[in-house]
């Protein structure tokens, strides 16, 4: 059980061999440890070079030890930081002596969980740290950073801020039972809600773009067999990861590859041929196909340009949109001045390509990175992608600011709006961290890692 008058140790880095290791203390005896393993606490926010000696006076390591004095530090408490040479023996051997001496062993992400009870960030911040951590691409880490240092914060920092000052005229009123909201007052309220909803739709705007870049755009290789779908997976991610053969069929099962493109994350799946008479096993792999189809961000449809184009299952076509997919036109390197064999719709957007010899693969990263791009939602100067627990908020904000719109229009009563301006404002206050709720705050500080 957490309780934060203990002062806590774990690993700060990931176990394995490397040429250093950090291990990270935090809590009130803080100072007292590094008096009685150093002789002396250190000046704060200096690292300082010392012999680490155990309970039974033995050397474990040379170390760097940094102590950071509350609440300059990053829990908000007394912290030290041991920087030892990367042996995992050394590593567990200092944190195991560290234990001895009284500390208990962090639980997951109690490290930024003590940060957020002591008011060292929000809890959007204290998000950002596992987004940093886990960031697969150049914008999730411009984003990670961002919201790192407040930027989700401030803007419902905004909005929190003009829904109060909404709720005080209205509770106003309410304080006065024989009074009713005058027209003029209501068409202020309503224009401050309907301005609070629009900054809460530009934010759960951004839902969309914060999942493609947690996870990945999830881009789905299709087109019938021979194609030389395989050939574009192994030229993208730059090595053989798939069997590439003149034989059909090839590809029975999907393959799946993450890579980077320009500064977002791909995942790449290469799927199996859509055959119009598939063989039994090849059948199973188009199944695999469809299911893949059916939650891909962007289709890769490979068409080879010396055949006719080929039709597509239904519950595949009905998907394709000029929005969520490119049609390649492959094998333009056989055509040798021919024009092309393949005419797909002309609604879709086609490009020329080779997988053999790389014709026309910049100008498709290009063309990747800018479908990528169409789902970003510029909020000014802040970069916002939020996840699926703000989103669930935002909803739920969203619902109650419709709810407080449609009371004024029907003039009814200010009890109500007042109830779901307040239903709105816990909402916000949710996504900060501002709502004591113990079982949401175990819940999402369990994903995080030991030591962080």
């Amino acid at each position: 059980m957490s309780r934060p008058s203990d002062t806590i140790a774990a690993l700060a880095t990931p176990l394995g061999t490397s040429a250093l290791a950090v291990v990270r203390a935090s809590g009130p005896d803080c100072a007292a440890l590094a008096s009685a393993i150093l002789g002396a606490t250190p000046p704060p926010r200096v690292a300082t070079h010392a012999d680490y000696r155990d309970d039974a006076g033995r050397l474990i390591d040379d170390v760097l030890v940094t102590f950071f004095r509350g609440p300059r530090s990053y829990t908000g408490e007394d912290t030290l930081e041991f920087s030892c040479h990367g042996n995992p023996f050394i590593a567990q051997s200092l944190l195991d002596d560290l234990l001895k001496r009284g500390c208990r062993p962090a639980e997951a992400g109690e490290f930024t969980r003590r940060a957020f009870l002591n008011g060292r960030m929000d809890l959007s911040q204290a998000e950002a740290v596992m987004d940093l951590i886990h960031a697969r691409s150049e914008r999730a880490l411009t984003v990670a950073n961002q919201q790192l240092r407040g930027s989700l914060g401030r803007h419902l920092d905004g909005l929190t801020e003009s829904l109060l000052l909404v709720l005080a005229r209205v509770e106003a009123y309410i304080d006065f039972p024989d009074e009713d909201l005058p027209t003029e007052d209501r068409a202020i309220v309503q224009a401050e809600v309907l301005g609070v909803l629009r900054g809460t739709e530009r934010l759960l705007a951004t839902s969309r773009y914060g999942e493609l870049l947690r996870d990945g755009v999830k881009t789905v290789i299709i087109g019938e067999p021979n194609a030389g779908k395989s050939s574009l997976l192994n030229h993208l991610v730059g090595h053989e990861r798939a069997l590439v053969s003149a034989e059909p069929g090839t590809t029975r099962d999907f393959i799946e590859e993450r890579l980077i493109v320009g500064p977002h994350c791909l995942r790449l799946i290469d799927t199996a041929g859509l055959n119009p008479t598939p063989a039994t096993l090849e059948k199973l792999g188009m199944e695999k196909t469809l299911e893949r189809a059916a939650e891909a961000d962007l289709f890769l449809w490979v068409v080879d340009a010396t055949r006719p184009c080929p039709a597509l299952p239904a519950s595949v076509s009905e998907r394709l949109t000029p929005a969520n997919t490119l049609v390649l036109l492959n094998k333009h390197d056989l055509l040798l001045g021919t024009p092309a064999r393949a005419h797909p719709p002309a609604s879709l957007p086609a490009l020329e390509i080779s997988a053999l010899t790389g014709e026309g693969m910049e100008t498709l990263t290009q063309r990747i990175v800018q479908h990528a791009e169409a789902f970003r939602q510029d909020q000014g100067e802040d970069l916002i992608a939020i996840n699926s627990r703000h989103a669930d908020a935002l909803r739920r904000a969203r619902e109650g600011l419709e709810s407080a719109r449609l009371i004024l229009s029907t003039q009814g009563p200010v009890e109500l709006l007042a109830s779901d301006l307040r239903g709105t404002l816990d909402a916000f206050g949710e996504i900060a961290g501002k709502i004591d709720n113990e079982r949401m705050l175990d819940h999402l500080f369990a994903t995080f890692c030991i030591g962080k």
